[in-house]
Order: C-alpha cells, then sequence, then structure tokens
C-alpha cells in the first residue's frame, strides 16, 4: 500500500525530530557536566506529545523549537540537565492544558520554578498595554534574580527566534528586531555572553536595515584579504618573539561585527573606509600553572610592547580589576609597521572561554578559584541592585525599561574609596551617584564630596583611579535639580523615590487646602471643579493642583472663585474647557483600558497590519513625519500608530521608534517609500573644513548653482582657522544627500561633511 503526502511528511518530520534530539544529547554528553541523560529523554518526549501536531509559521514541527533553544543552552552557554528540561518544557504550560502542577509532580520543584518563571515572561518581554509591559519585565527581572538560569535560557528562546525570524511578517520582525536591541543584546552583554549578543545585534540589524547590512558585510568581503595582510605583518614578528620564550598560544584576528561597524558610521557620522579598528588581534595563551596565569599575561604584554610602540592612552588592565561580567584582558593599541592602530587583547583560555560565554563559563572553573567567585559575587551585586531598582515603583514603562538599560550596557571606571577599597561604577557617573553606591542614607544625606582630597560639586564626573569620599549631614535633604546631577539608575531611581514620597506628602496638604477652600465656598469638591482649577492655572493633573497648593505655588482666591461660578464668562465661559476634557477623557479612557487586561487594541481604520505602509505623494499628508529623526524617502521607515488611530513615521534606528519597538511593538507597521522625486523634504548635513577666503562661496556655488538645491537655512562658525557649518536643505530623498556629500568632499579645504538629520 502506497503511503499518503501527509504520512511520507510525517516519517520526514519524525527523522529531523530524531536527529536534533540526537545532537542535543551527544553535545551534552560532550559537556562538563555530570550525566542526566534520563531526565532530559522524560523531557523531550513529555514536550514532543504535548506539541504534537503544532507547527511553527516556519511549517516545522513545533517541537523543533524547543530542541533548538535547549542546543543553544547546552552549547553555547554551558547550561545543564536542570536547564535543558526546562528549555524542553518551556513553552507547555503556555501553549498546552498541562499546568505548572503538572510539570512539578512529573520532574520536580526546581525545573517547575524555572519554567513557571519561563511563563510568566512568554511572547516576549512586553505585552500590548505600558503597565502590563513594566509588570511583565519586572517579573522576568524579580524571577532572574532568583535563578539565573531563567533569563539564560529566555536569551537562548530570543536567539533561536531571531535565528527563524525571516518567517514572520515585516511589522513583526520590526518588533521582535527593536525589542532584541533594546533588551535582549544589553542583557546578555551584561551577563557576559558576548558571542550571543555580537549575534543578537547583528540579526536585528539584518532584519532593520536589510540594504546597509549587505552593503556593510559586501564591503568585509572586499577588504578580507587587506585586513588578513596587514593581521600576517603585524603577528609575524610577536610570533617568533612568544615562540622563542615557549609560551603556549593561539593568535586570532577578531573581525568587527557588521552591526557594531554601522553603529559606529551613525555615531561618529564617518565612512565605512574612516573606520580604522575594523581589525584586532587576540592572544590567547595556555598558561602551564594557573598561578602564574597573571604573571604570563603581563609578560606577553611587555614583549608585544617592546616590538611595536603602544598608545599612551589606550591601555586598559581588566586583569585586576575584572569587568562586572566577568571580563578579564589586557588590552593595548599598538602602531603597526603600516602607520596604523591595532588593539590587542591578551587573555588566557580562562579567561577567553569566560568573555564569550559569560557566567555560565564560571562553572567550570570553580575550584578553588578566587578571580570566579569575584566575579560570581560580582553577579550577586549586580542583581541585588536590580532589585533595588525593582524596589522603587516606576510607573511609566519606558521610564523603567530606561532605568535597567542604564546598568545593562554602560562601561566601567574603577574608582577607590578613602581606605583603598576599589568599586565599579558606570562611565560617566557623578559624585552624587557614588554616595548613593555606598548606601541610601549616605546618598540621601550627602553635602559634600572630596576627589583626590579637594572639595568638589557633586555633578563631578569620576574618573578611573579617583580617591572619592562622601561628607554627611543628617540636616541634608534631597532636592529635585540632584536628578540632573546623577546618570546612574539607582542613584536616579532612589532621588525619584524620595521626591514622589514628599511630593506625595505635599498631595494630602493640598487636597485639605483645597477641601477647606471650597467648603467656605459651599462649593462641591468634584471632578470637573478641580478639572476647571487645572484648566485655570495651566496644571496638567489633579495631582500636580494637589501639589502646588500643597507647596503653595498656588494661591487659591477670588479669581478662582469666579471660575467655579462661571461669573466671569457666563454661560460661554465653558467653552474654554471643552477642549480640555476632551483631551481629559481620552486619557482616562486610555489609563481605563491599559489597566484592564481584557480590553482589545484600538481598531483603527484603514490598516491593514499585515501590508506595510506605501508612502508616495498621495499618502504622505495622511501621516506625521517624526520631528526627532526627520526620516526622508530612502530611509529604513517604520509606522507606529498611537491608541487614537494617528500614525507617525520613524527612522528604524530613531531612539524614539527604539522605544517604542520594545514597549509597545504591537502597534508597530511595516512602511515603504514610493515617492519619485517629486516632493521636497528638509535635511541638515554637518561640514568642517580649513577656513580661508571665499570657501563659503564655493560650497554654496556647488549647492545653488551645480546641484540645483534650495537652501532654507546656513550657519558657519570659524574659530583658530577651522570653520564648522549645518546647512539645511530641501532634497527629494536619501540619494540627493549623498550626491551633495560627494561632490562636497572634492573640495580642496574640506575635511568631513556628514548628514545630521
Amino acid at each position: 500500500m502506497e503511503k499518503t503526502e501527509q504520512q511520507i511528511r510525517e516519517e520526514a518530520d519524525d527523522r529531523m525530530v530524531d536527529e536534533a534530539y540526537q545532537h542535543l544529547v551527544e553535545s551534552y554528553l560532550n559537556s562538563h557536566h555530570r550525566k542526566h541523560v534520563e531526565i532530559i529523554d522524560k523531557a523531550f518526549h513529555f514536550a514532543r506529545q504535548a506539541h504534537k501536531g503544532v507547527r511553527r509559521l516556519s511549517g516545522e514541527p513545533y517541537i523543533m523549537h524547543p530542541i533548538a533553544v535547549a542546543q543553544i543552552a547546552c552549547t553555547e552557554i554551558g547550561l545543564g540537565s536542570t536547564s535543558i528540561c526546562s528549555a524542553l518544557l518551556h513553552d507547555v504550560v503556555e501553549d498546552t492544558d498541562y499546568t505548572v502542577e503538572d510539570i512539578q509532580n512529573i520532574f520536580g520543584p526546581k525545573i517547575a520554578q524555572i519554567v513557571d518563571g519561563l511563563t510568566k515572561i512568554s511572547g516576549g518581554i512586553f505585552g500590548d498595554k505600558a503597565s502590563v509591559q513594566a509588570e511583565s519585565f519586572k517579573k522576568l527581572l524579580l524571577t532572574m534574580s532568583e535563578d539565573i538560569r531563567v533569563i539564560l535560557i529566555k536569551i537562548s528562546d530570543r536567539l533561536h527566534n531571531m535565528r527563524t525570524l525571516g518567517s514572520q511578517l515585516p511589522n513583526k520582525q520590526y518588533k521582535i528586531a527593536g525589542e532584541t536591541l533594546y533588551i535582549y543584546a544589553p542583557l546578555a552583554h551584561r551577563l557576559g555572553l558576548n558571542k550571543i549578543k555580537e549575534e543578537l545585534e547583528n540579526l536585528s540589524f539584518r532584519y532593520e536595515h536589510p540594504e546597509e547590512f549587505q552593503s556593510i558585510k559586501a564591503r568585509l568581503l572586499s577588504v578580507d584579504n587587506h585586513l588578513h595582510n596587514i593581521f600576517d605583518d603585524f603577528t609575524t614578528p610577536i610570533r617568533e618573539k612568544l615562540d622563542s620564550l615557549g609560551i603556549k598560544y593561539e593568535m586570532k584576528a577578531r573581525i568587527k561585527t557588521p552591526y557594531s561597524i554601522w553603529n559606529k558610521m551613525q555615531n561618529k557620522g564617518v565612512s565605512f573606509e574612516e573606520i580604522y579598528d575594523i581589525l584586532a588581534v587576540r592572544i590567547i595563551y595556555d598558561p602551564e600553572d594557573l598561578s602564574q596565569e597573571v604573571a604570563e599575561c603581563f609578560q606577553i604584554y611587555a614583549t608585544v610592547s617592546s616590538i611595536y610602540k603602544p598608545h599612551p592612552e589606550r591601555f586598559r588592565d581588566w586583569i585586576s580589576h575584572p569587568k562586572a561580567n566577568g571580563y578579564q584582558a589586557l588590552q593595548t593599541t599598538l602602531m603597526g609597521n603600516q602607520g596604523q592602530w591595532v588593539e590587542v587583547q591578551i587573555r588566557s583560555r580562562r579567561m577567553d572561554d569566560m568573555a564569550e560565554h559569560g557566567f555560565a563559563a564560571h562553572w567550570k572553573y570553580k575550584e578553588g578559584d578566587k578571580t570566579t567567585e569575584a566575579s560570581e559575587s560580582e553577579l550577586d551585586k549586580w542583581l541585588g541592585t536590580i532589585k533595588e531598582i525593582l524596589d522603587d515603583p516606576q510607573p511609566n514603562a519606558i521610564d523603567f525599561l530606561d532605568a535597567i538599560k542604564l546598568n545593562l550596557y554602560s562601561s566601567e571606571i574603577f574608582v577607590v574609596t578613602p581606605k583603598g577599597e576599589f568599586r565599579t561604577m558606570p562611565t560617566g557617573s557623578t559624585a552624587l551617584d557614588f554616595a548613593f553606591s555606598i548606601h541610601t542614607f549616605v546618598g540621601t544625606h550627602c553635602m559634600g564630596v572630596k576627589v583626590n582630597h579637594k572639595l568638589v560639586p557633586l555633578s563631578q564626573e569620576l574618573q578611573s583611579g579617583d580617591q572619592v569620599e562622601v561628607l554627611t549631614s543628617k540636616d541634608q535633604k534631597v532636592s529635585e535639580e540632584w536628578l540632573e546631577f546623577v546618570t546612574t539608575a539607582k542613584a536616579r531611581g532612589k532621588i525619584q523615590n524620595i521626591l514622589k514620597r514628599k511630593d506625595r506628602e505635599q498631595q494630602k496638604v493640598g487636597e485639605a487646602m483645597l477641601k477647606e477652600f471650597l467648603d467656605k465656598a459651599e462649593i462641591e469638591q468634584n471632578s470637573i471643579n478641580v478639572d476647571k482649577l487645572c484648566v485655570l492655572h495651566d496644571i496638567r493633573t489633579r495631582e500636580e493642583l494637589y501639589t502646588a497648593i500643597g507647596n503653595q505655588w498656588v494661591i487659591l482666591g477670588d479669581g478662582d472663585l469666579a471660575i467655579l461660578k462661571d461669573e466671569r464668562h457666563g454661560k460661554r465661559g465653558w467653552a474654554k474647557y471643552l477642549r480640555f476634557f476632551g483631551r481629559k477623557m481620552a486619557e482616562d479612557n486610555m489609563q481605563q483600558s491599559s489597566g484592564n487586561e481584557e480590553s482589545q487594541e484600538v481598531n483603527v481604520p484603514h490598516i491593514d497590519r499585515k501590508k506595510p505602509l506605501i508612502l508616495n505623494e498621495e499618502t504622505i499628508s495622511h501621516y506625521e513625519i517624526c520631528k526627532i529623526c526627520k526620516p526622508i524617502p530612502g530611509d529604513d521607515v517604520l509606522g507606529y500608530f498611537d491608541h487614537t488611530g494617528h500614525i507617525t513615521i520613524h527612522k528604524r534606528q530613531c531612539n524614539k521608534a527604539n522605544k517604542l519597538k520594545a514597549s509597545d511593538g504591537n502597534h508597530i507597521l511595516a512602511a515603504n517609500w514610493d515617492t519619485h522625486k517629486k516632493l521636497f523634504f528638509p535635511a541638515t548635513i554637518h561640514v568642517e573644513g580649513i577656513d580661508h577666503v571665499g570657501v563659503l562661496h564655493q560650497i554654496t556655488g556647488i549647492l545653488s548653482q551645480q546641484l540645483n538645491v534650495n537652501i532654507p537655512r546656513l550657519l558657519i562658525e570659524t574659530r583658530d582657522g577651522i570653520f564648522k557649518g549645518e546647512i539645511q536643505l530641501e532634497v527629494h530623498d536619501v540619494d540627493d544627500v549623498q550626491v551633495i556629500c560627494r561632490d562636497l568632499k572634492k573640495l580642496k579645504d574640506i575635511d568631513s561633511v556628514v548628514r545630521i538629520s
């Protein structure tokens, strides 16, 4: 009897699943963990049965996803049987009729706890409503601080979703890629998962800016031989010297990733050809004795520095003071024979493993390794900081995300206490940040700070190696201007929390004062009357009005009574408030819907979220162009529709759009340009060069006469023989801007021309 098409497909699927699972088991058996294959086998068969008949958007059996997540957790992070089982089961409670209690009864409490943590944050970190988003992220962080394996498996889950993102619609791709870049890549970075962090960044970049991604990949391929020639030329004398010393080592060329290159091009306003640190050299050595690991690292540094001249300001010792994510290495930048600076990273095999695989790698080196214990205590410190942020309620999801992000992606400096203790602080930390890092009480009552024995302002930015002493007084109180003196999430959160407490106290005072005022006038204290006073005093919320009255910023008097009794404007007086109350009702309705879990998204007419918006001469007037990023045709863009159906067009890399992708991704729309050079858009370029008589005439001549470009605005300043200018132009698209930049760069005395908006 001939097999049906379905039977053939099912048999092929079974073979694919069996092969994937067998590969997972073999990877686990080759790891350093104790072998508990039985429990993994049990979890696999349980999950396979639970997901039977279900397929992913790509068409493959759903069980392939949990197997892939478990494979990443095992081979790329280095987790053991408990995590592998949890990864295999991570979608069972969310997608089937099984409960956490069922998982606990079959697999025990530890696996059930991890699966429960993963279920609470399923479907991405964020839901549809701001309050739910913030709450979901808090659940993630709380569960993470109870068991770090939850976030490691969640990162594995996100990595596999990113690797298979091609099956999603464009608007979903932007949402998931944006969320990944905003939260998951920084989390991976903070946990020391460097390889995964780089892959998450590159995959996000690939889906958000496909043309630029392919362009940079092609350029990297075109310079590949040149880079390897530089590498060979630079490393040959180093190899000869290290070989003569009998050091066991491996030397690698580290090429900058496409995302890292593009990011630098965006931030610095430079072209691909102007990026000079695409190549770095990594020396990974194998010490004969771990006790000589540090000494050998410095010996290699001394050797390479004797061959090439080091840059005096680019030496980093992450050995004596490891980064908070456990990273250790010596980093220096040396001048090569061909006149270019080359970064060199020196680290042992153990350090390299930890640099690539993060905290999970520490479990390989636990026996009596003090550096590992120190690094684990750094992890505990960070989790403690996260808990402190969670203790301070942040009603706004974006503010909450920003507070966490400050703790994820900051580079670090070291400062010293008066007792000689080293403390790690994020780069850019101020004296007041340091005070709050010691203790909330110390920060709250900080009256002054001495840096290197000299009294400095609270806003003074600290540098690596500064010795810092905090002076306190019980009479000192937190003030609102302190928010401008701090950069760390911990300090900002603590200050905001104290100010909110003060505001709540003043709100109660103000509410009581208003009640007494209205009672005397025999006027009811209802929401309509309070809203009238908000309009009169140009105050947005009732709470702000109460605070203003409590602080005596608003003094209630006859003018207020006249408004409340409608004596000033007669019956027509209400017309003034109609717009305000319409806005107020809309805000109240939005808040009510965001708090209602069963409420659905607003159905916006004429929006098919499965299709991209077409931005052409007829439709462009229907949308608002973001005033921050100011996209023009040719820019990679997306649309965002708010709860009223209003659509704004953003560049995909716009800071505001990045936050929206992460916090409200279900309102993201794909968008494409189709303008045929019929419309004009504003674009601004920044020009720098050597100042001389006639240079401005040359610039305007090219723009207005040769290229026929209108110049609505021109700002030029000169200093010490150098000029800098911002020129606003009217252009059709990005191609116009590129032609303008290219032609201006041909002028002899022009050093750089970049588009800034």
